[in-house]
Parts: C-alpha cells; structure tokens; sequence
C-alpha cells in the first residue's frame, strides 16, 4: 500500500510540474505567420552523410586524412593504443564547426584531437538537390 501511495505521489508531483502554460489569447489578435524564419532554419539544416546527394569529401580522400592526422597528432604517452571518437559539421564553405569528441582512451588525447581537427583544411562541402549544406559527420581516430 505504501508503494501504490508512494507512487501516485511521484505521478501527480509530476504532472503538476511538467504542465506549460500557454499565454492567452488576446481579443482580435491576429495570426502571423513568419516566412523568413523558416528560409533561415532551411539554410542552416545540418543533414547526415547519410542522406545526401554528394558527401563531403578530405582533400585527396580518406588516405590523405589518416596521413593529415598521423603526421600532426602527437600521442601524449608512448604504447598509447585505442580509438577516439570524433562528431564535427562541416560547413558549406567546407570549415569545420561543432568539434566534439564522443569518446576518446584517456591522457588528454581528446585536446589532442580536436587540436588536430582545427588544423584540418577545408574540405569539399556536401550537396543535396545541387545546393551546399552542412553536413555532420562523425569519425574514427585511430592511435597504434
């Protein structure tokens, strides 16, 4: 019986808090509806790789991005070994924005990887329908 009591307490102690008053309605108010704001969210959607036309693309591909990274990232401890994960969006005029890293193995290898990421040139931008868009993308960095 505590329970059930308990538990109703939890559920309306909810519902009292989670409710959103809405302002009322003025008399004769009329509805507008902004146009621009809604142009303006299109052009600044952020699509995934997966559902474009044309992905974004490293200058000279994947090969020449693992180079790009073997040859700036500096391993802050010998025999470090794992995978960090990285999320960014590339922008239309190929810039990176929104750097996070999603998981990474320790020893401050996150700064590291984001440093590395910020001295990324610009890539190629995605496209869908023939317009640029921002495109999130996400990424392993491997460390041997």
């Amino acid at each position: 019986m505590k329970k059930f009591i308990l538990l109703i307490l939890i559920c309306s102690g909810q519902n009292m808090f989670s409710q959103t008053v809405f302002p009322e309605k003025k008399k004769n108010e009329v509805l507008t509806i902004d146009t621009q704001a809604k142009e303006t969210s299109e052009e600044n959607q952020i699509y995934n790789t997966a559902g474009i036309d044309v992905r974004p693309e490293f200058p000279g591909g994947v090969e020449a991005m693992n180079a790009f990274i073997k040859q700036n990232f500096k391993i802050p401890k010998e025999g470090l070994k794992g995978k960090i994960y990285a999320m960014f969006v590339i922008e239309k005029d190929g810039s990176l924005s929104g750097i996070k890293i999603l998981r990474d193995i320790g020893y401050e290898t996150a700064a590291e990887a984001i440093r590395v990421l910020q001295l990324f040139p610009k890539w190629s931008p995605g496209q869908q329908n023939n317009k640029t868009v921002r495109v999130l993308y996400s990424m392993p960095i491997i460390i041997n």
